[in-house]
């Protein structure tokens, strides 16, 4: 029998974690979280992991189920989420992938390329490198070990260019040559639904969730995750701001202004990278009848 995953995505703050789950209980399923972040335990207030209440509505998978310690990725995440995956499918037609991080979404949907670990003395070495000779350092020798991929990367994103320098180093072999931009196949169908909603109201909502975060206290949260600052994953939006007003260099008051401007930036690249994928179905987040009748003609024009 022909199996689904129901992709719910948008930009963050849009709701798709509460229409995840009135899907989820209608078609008798259960949620996998495509969130990079709600993945790590340590994180709770500034990630919105769905409340215990909506937790025990509905099974979800990957929400606190590792730790910012740890070294995990999107390649990572895409083997032990397809593994799960597949294990569901053998009770359900149907699940869910609910959340908005980008690459999650397209390693399960897509599949990404087989990128090699990198051993802590390379990660080291281009971290120095970085402290040392700043981006425009980094910037160069990529140029001269993959000019190909170069010309393609944000060149002031420099997360992109540490990994690329990184494999780089390590196999002695460009990056490009490890970004195959193949689909890999899946044994499953996908159907994707985008939400979104009104400019204004959107940044409204985002505001008001950053306000709900202060309140409930996400100061505190951070404070506790001080010490593990200088992790990868904790150069997150709501924790790396006040990591910054710990250190003295900016008042609590920017610090909550650079969380509410940090976060309408992040959602409006999330737009914009959904947005440019052709089969995502777009839908307000109130329109429920419409997304489910969506969803069941889908499955019965198959």
């Amino acid at each position: 029998m022909q199996k689904y995953l129901i992709v719910i995505t948008g930009p963050t703050g849009i709701g798709k974690s509460k229409t995840g789950i009135l899907l989820a209980k209608q078609f008798h399923s259960e949620i996998i979280s495509a969130d990079s972040r709600q993945i790590f335990r340590e994180m709770t207030i500034g990630t919105a992991v769905p409340t215990n209440e909506e937790l025990s509505e509905v099974k979800h998978h990957f929400i606190h189920s590792h730790s910012v310690t740890e070294n995990y990725n999107a390649s990572r995440y895409e083997t032990e989420a397809i593994e799960l995956i597949e294990k569901l499918f053998v009770s359900y037609n149907i699940l869910f992938l609910v959340g908005g991080s980008m690459l999650y979404i397209d390693a399960i949907c897509k599949g990404i390329d087989e990128i090699p670990d990198i051993p802590a003395e390379i990660r080291d070495s281009v971290k120095h490198q970085y402290k040392t000779g700043g981006l425009e350092s980094l910037r160069l020798q990529l140029k001269k070990l993959d000019p190909d991929y170069y010309k393609a990367v944000d060149l002031k994103n420099h997360a992109r260019i540490i990994h690329a320098l990184e494999v780089c180093l390590l196999t002695g072999k460009t990056y490009s040559s490890f970004r195959l931009n193949r689909n890999k196949p899946r044994s499953f169908k996908i159907i994707k639904i985008g939400l979104n909603c009104d400019r204004e109201l959107l940044h409204n909502k985002i505001n008001n969730r950053v306000d709900q975060m202060i309140t409930h206290g996400l100061e505190e949260e951070a404070r506790n995750l001080f010490h593990l600052r200088n992790l990868s994953t904790m150069n997150t939006v709501g924790y790396r701001e006040f990591f910054d007003y710990f250190d003295g260099t900016i008042t609590k008051a920017q610090a909550v202004e650079l969380i509410k401007r940090n976060s309408r930036r992040y959602a409006r690249k999330q737009i914009t990278w959904f947005r440019n994928d052709p089969d995502v179905k777009w839908f307000e987040p109130q329109e429920y009848d419409e997304i489910k009748s969506y969803i069941e003609a889908q499955i019965i024009s198959d």
